[in-house]
C-alpha cells in the first residue's frame, strides 16, 4: 500500500548550504567564477526511512537542495559564470529518481515531485538565459532517467569515455511509464534529436554511450577517463568566458521559515508579508499577500536592504507557501487569494524593476527574475485560484499578475470597497507566463486590442472601472457580494479534483505552445495518466515489479 507521505511528513523547502545532506557545492576557476555542484546523495537521507537514496537516485529532498544552490549561486555569488554539475560517486552521475520511493508514495505525491523537479530544471535553463551562469553537466558516469534529465537541463553535456557509461531513459522499457521531468521534451525540442533516434534511445534500458551518443547528439563530447579532469575545467573555463563579468558583491538569503499557529481544521503559516490560512474542512486556502508602506527608490538602496528587500522577501515567501499547499495539503481544492498595502509601493518597485530588467543592476534584475519564476509556479500549480478583490485589498502591477494568474476575479462592485488596481511595466511583459504571452494577453487572446486600452490607463482605479476593462468575471454588489461568493466556493469544492485539474491545464495557456508548456502540458495529462494505470501500478505492473523476480504483466489493449 502507498505510504501517506503527505499527511506524515510535512515537507519544508527552506535549506542552506550548510544543511545539505546530499550536495557539495564549491567555488574555484579565475576570482571563483566555476561553482561545482557535486551530487553525493545520502544513502539513509530521504524524506522517509522506507527506501534507501543507492546509486545518487533523488528524491524530493534531494531536488529541493538543489534548487536551493541553484538560486543562492544566482544571488550570493554574482561572480559565478559558470556550473559545473558532477557526480561524486565513482563511475556514477545520477541514477534518476529512487524508484521504490516512486512505488511507495501517493499519486499526488508522484507528480508534485515531478513538477517540482521540471521547475528546478526550468531554473538552471532560466539562469543560462537571463542571469549570464552557463552549466555543464560533467557525466563521470551512467545518467539515466532523470540523472539524464538533470544533464539535458544544462548547455553542455560531457560523458566519460570509460566504455560503461552511458546515458539512458530506462522509464518505457523497465517501469511502463515515462521520463518525469521533460526528457522526451528537450531531447526532441532542445537537442533536436531525429524521430526515430529518439524512439531507439527511449525503449533502449542499457543507453547509448561513447561516440553514438555524441553522433546522436545525446551529449555534446566525450573525454577518456585519462583526461576527464583536464576536460572538464577545460569546458568550464570556456563556458565561463562566453560570459559577461557581474559587479558583486552578493547578497545573502536570509530564512523565511514561517510561524505555524493550529487552526480548529487547520492551520495558519504567517511569514512576514505572506500569509496563508489552511481550512482542511472546507478544503480551502486564504492566500494573503501584502505590500509594505515603503520601498526602495533606486538600485542602492535596494541593495542596501538586501534579502529584507520586501519584493524579494514577499515573493521567496510566496513561493514557499505555493509549495507547500502543493505537496504537504493536497485535500485543498480551492485558494482564494488576496493582495494588500499601499498601491504606491507596488508601483515604485515595478518601475525600479522594469529600470534593471535588461540591463543595470544585476541584483534588481536577479529579483525581477525570481518574481517572475514565483508567478510562473502558481500558474502551473493544481488548484482552483481565485481572486477576491474586495474591501482593502489592492492589486496594482505586479499583483495585478497574480489576480490575471487566478481562474477567476470575484470583484466587489461597491463604492464603499476601498479596493484598487492599476496597471504598470510587470504588465506589459516584465513577467510572461510559460507560454511567452503576458497575462493580459493570455485573457484577451480573442479581443488582443483590450490589452492596450488596459494598459493605457492612468493611474489607479476603482472595481467599476476593472469590471469595464473585463479584469473581472464578476462583479458582484454588496447586496450580492456574501451569496454570490459562498456559492462559487460550494460549487468549485464539489467538483472532481481530477477533472479541474485536467480543465485548468488546459484553460491556463492559450495561444503558443513553448517548451515549458508542452512539459507541463504533457506532465499533467500523459504522466498523471500512465502513473494510476495497472500497466504502472497495478498489482503486477512494470513499477511495482521493478527490483522483484516477478515479472510485469501488461494488458496489451493500446488506448
Amino acid at each position: 500500500m502507498a505510504a501517506t507521505l503527505t499527511a506524515q511528513a510535512p515537507i519544508r523547502f527552506q535549506t542552506h548550504p550548510s544543511q545539505y545532506r546530499h550536495w557539495k557545492l564549491c567555488f574555484d576557476g579565475q576570482g571563483g567564477d566555476v561553482a561545482r555542484l557535486s551530487m553525493a546523495v545520502a544513502l539513509d537521507g530521504g524524506l522517509r526511512d522506507d527506501y534507501e537514496l543507492k546509486l545518487n537516485s533523488y528524491d524530493l529532498g534531494v531536488d529541493v537542495e538543489l534548487a536551493d544552490a541553484i538560486t543562492r549561486i544566482r544571488f550570493e555569488h554574482p561572480e559565478v559564470r559558470c556550473v559545473v554539475l558532477d557526480g561524486a560517486l565513482d563511475r556514477v552521475f545520477c541514477a534518476g529518481a529512487n524508484i521504490v520511493m516512486l512505488r511507495t508514495s501517493t499519486h499526488a505525491f508522484k507528480v508534485n515531485f515531478c513538477k517540482f523537479t521540471n521547475e528546478t530544471r526550468l531554473s538552471i535553463e532560466d539562469a543560462s538565459a537571463r542571469s549570464g551562469v552557463k552549466f555543464l553537466a560533467a557525466l563521470n558516469g551512467t545518467a539515466s532517467g532523470g540523472g539524464y534529465e538533470l544533464a539535458l537541463a544544462c548547455d553542455e553535456i560531457l560523458l566519460v569515455d570509460d566504455r560503461n557509461s552511458a546515458v539512458s531513459f530506462p522509464e518505457v522499457p523497465l517501469l511502463g511509464v515515462l521520463p518525469g521531468t521533460g526528457g522526451l521534451t528537450r531531447i526532441t525540442d532542445k537537442r533536436k534529436l531525429r524521430r526515430d533516434r529518439c524512439d531507439v534511445f527511449s525503449t533502449v534500458a542499457e543507453g547509448i554511450k561513447g561516440k553514438r551518443a555524441v553522433e546522436w547528439n545525446l551529449v555534446d563530447a566525450i573525454a577518456p577517463l585519462s583526461r576527464w579532469k583536464e576536460c572538464v575545467t577545460e569546458r568550464a573555463r570556456k563556458l565561463a568566458a562566453s560570459q559577461p563579468k557581474k559587479e558583486g558583491p552578493g547578497v545573502a538569503l536570509e530564512a523565511i521559515e514561517p510561524e505555524a499557529t493550529p487552526l480548529a481544521h487547520g492551520t495558519q503559516l504567517t511569514y512576514r508579508h505572506v500569509t496563508l490560512r489552511i481550512d482542511s474542512k472546507e478544503r480551502t486556502a486564504e492566500l494573503v499577500i501584502t505590500a509594505p508602506a515603503t520601498t526602495p527608490k533606486t538600485a542602492a538602496d535596494a541593495r542596501k536592504e538586501g534579502a529584507a528587500w520586501w519584493v524579494l522577501r514577499a515573493f521567496r515567501e510566496l513561493d514557499d507557501a505555493v509549495c507547500r499547499l502543493r505537496l504537504n495539503h493536497s485535500e485543498v481544492a480551492l485558494v482564494l487569494l488576496r493582495a494588500k498595502g499601499p498601491a504606491a509601493t507596488v508601483r515604485a518597485t515595478d518601475e525600479l524593476l522594469a529600470a534593471h530588467a535588461t540591463q543595470g543592476d544585476w541584483f534588481v534584475r536577479e529579483v525581477a527574475n525570481l518574481v517572475r519564476r514565483v508567478l510562473e509556479r502558481v500558474d502551473l500549480t493544481a488548484k482552483s485560484l481565485y481572486a477576491i478583490a474586495d474591501e482593502d485589498t489592492q492589486w496594482c502591477g505586479t499583483f495585478l499578475e497574480l489576480l490575471l494568474a487566478c481562474d477567476r476575479s470575484y470583484v466587489k462592485h461597491d463604492p464603499g470597497t476601498r479596493a484598487v488596481f492599476g496597471v504598470t511595466a510587470a504588465n506589459a511583459g516584465l513577467f510572461p507566463m510559460p507560454n511567452d504571452l503576458t497575462r493580459l494577453a493570455t485573457r484577451f487572446l480573442g479581443t488582443p486590442g483590450q490589452v492596450a486600452t488596459v494598459l493605457a490607463t492612468n493611474g489607479d482605479f476603482d472595481a467599476a472601472t476593472a469590471d469595464e476593462l473585463g479584469l473581472a468575471t464578476f462583479a458582484p454588489d454588496a447586496i450580492d457580494w456574501d451569496d454570490e461568493v459562498r456559492l462559487a466556493l460550494e460549487e468549485r469544492v464539489a467538483f472532481s479534483p481530477d477533472a479541474l485539474t485536467g480543465m485548468e491545464a488546459n484553460l491556463r495557456f492559450a495561444g503558443p505552445e513553448t517548451m515549458k508548456t508542452k512539459i507541463f502540458g504533457r506532465l499533467s495529462a500523459w504522466q498523471n495518466w500512465i502513473f494510476q494505470r495497472p500497466n504502472a501500478v497495478g498489482e503486477k505492473g512494470a513499477l511495482t515489479c521493478y527490483g522483484t523476480p516477478t515479472k510485469p504483466v501488461f494488458n496489451v489493449e493500446r488506448t
